[in-house]
């Protein structure tokens, strides 16, 4: 569902998103065959079984494989031609696991492959489950802890990775009201809120992308993130920020949690909001844009993800 980007109508009113099966991917037979080959002398055997895993919006492979003798990995590949977007994502994610190493909380990378025509990923395979929707109290608290984690595991993040505040990566946080109709409520101060985030202080490491359908609940007892390709500096508490305002979307009451997590509750309430805000303008700035074609449902997300933000934004501020 899209449409203009006129009044707020709530969570209640977007289409619901199929989380765990929101992207359409390329699957194992239709590798080109030197790719097929190339995974299986990594893992060491003849592939027998692929299960496609279907969160996420891109549309690159992204497959548990299983070969005749029992052995398992995740491997994720796209092709440097077709899926030239994709395959760069997929070098950066690559390179940016390895040079943060194994302390991080995530699958462990265990080889890569990048030529001029495919990009190749190999992974552990972890038996976990991902969050569900709505969310979970006890899930929830897993996924709050996790961004703790990352905090804590990424306060000297390596220099190579040449991280720059979020908001100069993705310059639509401070600009994404510019496009917000007018009669939009309190749209001019929602977007002064928005653009005051370039003046705001932002040092320290962030996932960035910290969303339900990138997190693996173990079965051994860890929690992990996955896609680690858009690591950016921002305030210490936004990876939480972001998955409370997915909690308050779902209905959970996230002030109670915000005023008792220890990245949050002592945090600025101005600076949480201008973030909010900001993250806000960007998903309605995609209003009207047509779904990518191999993500339908990356427009929905957007759509929803703005209205939830949105609704947690002006219950803070009385609007």
């Amino acid at each position: 569902m899209t449409r203009p980007a006129d009044t707020p109508v709530g969570t209640a009113a977007i289409t619901a998103v199929p989380h765990g099966r929101t992207a359409i991917r390329l699957t194992w037979r239709f590798l080109p065959p030197e790719v097929r080959r190339l995974v299986e002398r990594h893992l060491g055997g003849p592939v027998v079984e692929a299960v496609s895993q279907d969160a996420g919006f891109t549309p690159g492979f992204a497959s548990v494989l299983t070969t005749s003798d029992g052995r398992r990995g995740f491997v994720k590949a796209a092709s440097r031609v077709a899926q030239r977007d994709i395959a760069s994502s997929y070098a950066e994610e690559g390179r940016k696991v390895a040079a943060l190493g194994e302390a991080i909380p995530a699958p462990r990378l265990l080889w890569t492959h990048d030529d001029e025509a495919w990009v190749v990923l190999g992974f552990e395979a972890v038996d976990a489950s991902q969050p569900g929707r709505p969310w979970h109290p006890d899930e929830l608290d897993r996924a709050l802890d996790l961004a703790e984690t990352i905090v804590d595991v990424t306060g000297d993040a390596p220099a190579a990775l040449a991280l720059r505040p979020m908001a100069e990566d993705v310059p639509g946080l401070l600009t994404g009201w510019n496009s917000v109709p007018d009669d939009w409520p309190h749209r001019d101060e929602a977007a002064a809120l928005a653009a005051s985030l370039a003046s705001r202080p932002a040092e320290h490491f962030v996932h960035g992308d910290l969303r339900d359908d990138n997190i693996l609940l173990a079965q051994d007892g860890r929690t992990l993130a996955c896609d680690w390709n858009w690591p950016a500096l921002g305030p210490v508490w936004q990876d939480t920020v972001d998955l409370l305002i997915s909690a308050h979307g779902d209905g959970v009451d996230v002030a109670p949690i915000l005023a008792s997590r220890r990245l949050t509750r002592d945090a600025d309430p101005e600076h949480v909001d201008a973030w909010i805000a900001a993250l806000c303008g960007f998903m309605l700035s995609a209003r009207g844009r047509p779904a990518p074609a191999r993500s339908p449902h990356l427009r929905t997300h957007s759509d929803w993800y703005a209205e939830a933000a949105w609704s947690l934004l002006a219950q803070r501020r009385g609007w």
